[in-house]
């Protein structure tokens, strides 16, 4: 099974939490922060969103800086995914 994202969507796959600090400190899994950071694994087409044009900047394997607060989380099986729309993607990685 897969996810095919629609209109202006893009699906990422988070990194696994850290588990311990710089410091050795092993964090507990409720004091572990999500990272922001994500691989994006699928794109929407784009198009006409709410009247406007959206061309889509990035695409699949772009490392990408998104909203803390964006997006829905999906598991797919064991797999976990967080959909955004693509304005809330603030950087691509390099």
């Amino acid at each position: 099974m897969t996810l095919k994202p629609i209109g202006d969507r893009v699906v990422l796959r988070q990194p696994e939490a850290e588990e311990t600090t710089k410091g050795g400190i092993i964090l507990t899994s409720k004091s572990q922060e999500k990272p922001q950071e994500a691989e994006v694994v699928a794109v929407g087409p784009g198009g006409l969103i709410d009247g406007k044009e959206v061309k889509m900047e990035v695409s699949v394997g772009d490392k990408v800086i998104y909203s803390k607060y964006a997006g829905t989380e999906v598991k797919l099986g064991d797999d976990e995914f967080i959909v955004v729309r693509h304005n809330d993607i603030m950087a691509i990685v390099q």
